[in-house]
């Protein structure tokens, strides 16, 4: 059979809601300036879908050292993969920067978070290791296990007793293979906003022998006094063994790395296939990574008022109650109850009436039944935006008891239009 023929009548699970998602519920062009308010279909949205939670995507101090980058050095410069001829000293002082900010001996700069997590787990284990994951790990986790040829063990997410549980099974295969064992967690869950517990985890180092790997995404630059991370938050940074953290979120640009042991990053360096055969962070990226990272280390306000809009907005919708689950992040998951069809004609309420852009989460990435709107707070938002936004999520709580999203059929109307 022709591999066309065969996907163009499946679509897939996303692409065959294309024709009345596309450019509305999925690929919808925000414009303008990066900042709280953008531009949705010609009309201005107060907007809680970007993660950048330290409003630093258009910090003028920001964009003056990217635009000279860039003039002087250009997007190619270096040209070839780091261990080709794509070195040079900024790339080197980021990546030492960076691993002192984060507790670590040394780091490694990957080209994206993506394809990072992908390629670290593949050259971390062979077939004789086992690894042990949280059921809610991130796609980028689960699509690095599937280079795994060894054995993998899943645990309930946050459940120590099953950790617990999954740690006697690989230990008991590693027993017989002579392998190790890789746990991995996420320090911030980054759809509903808990945290990986980090302490209870490291706790059982004391029983069983493992390594400990932690997707920081949403926790780099945001958790903590300093930005340092879930793990410096919790008090364990010091045994967390592979700490990773993406440029994507609290940085507001292209990039990641994983910092952990000098002897494991000059391993890492020689084996991450993914930067091996890619070319190096350019330039630009490179020296205005550099100059974010300062700003996150000398420039405290901008934490302070990244958790000042959080504490405003979770503290409120909570008081007018609305459930947000467990979130102790920035992640402010609003979690009710409903339909698919409500669901999409609260969203475009939201943004039609309302002018608030949010993204939504329904089944089946969470049960049945269950409407997830995803709120990203962000050092650039003001008291005021907190406060719109509650009003507005008020009104559709107050017009969804009435039943109003049940009879409305708007959604196909607005979005063909």
């Amino acid at each position: 059979m022709d591999i066309f023929e065969k996907i163009q009548p499946e679509k897939g699970p996303l692409a065959q809601y294309a024709k009345v998602a596309d450019g509305y519920f999925a690929f919808p062009k925000l414009e303008g300036e990066i900042a709280p308010w953008m531009t949705f279909r010609g009309r201005k949205m107060l907007t809680w879908s970007l993660n950048n939670y330290l409003g630093l995507a258009n910090h003028p101090e920001i964009r003056k050292v990217d635009a000279e980058a860039s003039k002087e050095w250009g997007l190619a410069y270096p040209m070839g993969a780091r261990m080709m001829s794509g070195q040079t000293k900024y790339h080197e002082k980021l990546e030492q920067d960076l691993a002192d900010f984060v507790h670590k001996e040394a780091s490694f700069l990957i080209n994206y978070g993506y394809q990072g997590m992908v390629s670290i787990i593949d050259a971390l284990v062979d077939r004789n290791d086992v690894i042990v994951y949280d059921s809610d790990a991130h796609a980028c986790i689960m699509d690095g296990m599937r280079l795994h040829v060894g054995k993998r063990f899943v645990y309930q997410h946050n459940d120590m007793e099953s950790l617990e549980k999954q740690l006697k099974h690989a230990t008991r295969v590693t027993n017989r293979t002579g392998g190790g064992i890789l746990v991995i967690t996420e320090g911030v869950y980054g759809m509903v906003g808990d945290l990986g517990n980090l302490k209870a985890i490291t706790d059982f180092k004391d029983k069983y022998q493992f390594r400990l790997l932690v997707d920081d995404a949403h926790g780099f630059g945001t958790m903590g006094k300093d930005g340092s991370g879930t793990g410096s938050f919790m008090g364990v940074q010091d045994k967390v063994d592979l700490y990773f953290g993406t440029f994507a979120k609290s940085m507001a640009s292209v990039g990641a790395f994983i910092a952990t042991e000098r002897p494991i990053i000059d391993f890492l360096r020689y084996t991450l296939r993914s930067q091996i055969y890619s070319k190096s962070l350019p330039m630009p990226i490179t020296i205005g990574a550099s100059k974010r990272l300062e700003m996150i280390k000398t420039h405290p306000e901008l934490i302070e008022n990244l958790w000042k809009i959080i504490n405003a907005l979770q503290t409120g919708l909570k008081e007018d109650g609305f459930d947000l689950g467990k979130t102790q992040s920035p992640v402010t998951p609003v979690m009710m109850h409903g339909t698919v069809y409500e669901a999409s004609n609260m969203l475009m309420d939201l943004r039609e009436s309302f002018n608030i852009f949010c993204s939504i989460v329904v089944y089946p990435v969470v049960p049945k039944g269950t409407i997830l709107f995803r709120l990203i707070p962000t050092a650039a938002h003001t008291l005021d935006d907190v406060k719109i936004t509650i009003d507005a999520f008020k009104e559709i709580k107050k017009k969804q008891e009435a039943g109003y999203y049940e009879k409305e059929r708007f959604m196909m109307e607005k979005v063909t239009q």
